[in-house]
């Protein structure tokens, strides 16, 4: 009689830490703690609004996402993604 070892475990595939990978979790991390100030998001016209001003007022009203980081109004991508989802308009056919 010959015995037979017991089955082994398979191991998870783990991704391999290259510095490809490495790169674009870096990319990532930092893109999440990118800060626009009101008069960046106006110029770079990354909002429908053509005015700082009233972009401000539209915060002071709690009326647009945005971020409140110590009194001073900013906008990060997240906070920008949601805006533009929030002011969606939906076609007619959907």
């Amino acid at each position: 009689m010959t015995a037979e070892a017991p089955p082994t475990k398979a191991r998870k595939a783990t991704p391999r830490r290259t510095t490809k990978n490495l790169a674009a979790l870096k990319a990532v991390a930092e893109e999440q703690l990118i800060r626009w100030t009101p008069e960046e998001v106006v110029a770079k016209r990354l909002l429908p609004y053509t005015s700082v001003r009233s972009l401000k007022e539209k915060c002071y009203r709690r009326e647009v996402y945005h971020h409140n980081d110590g009194g001073r109004i900013t906008f990060s991508p997240e906070s920008l993604r949601l805006e533009l989802q929030r002011s969606l308009v939906a076609p007619l056919a959907a």
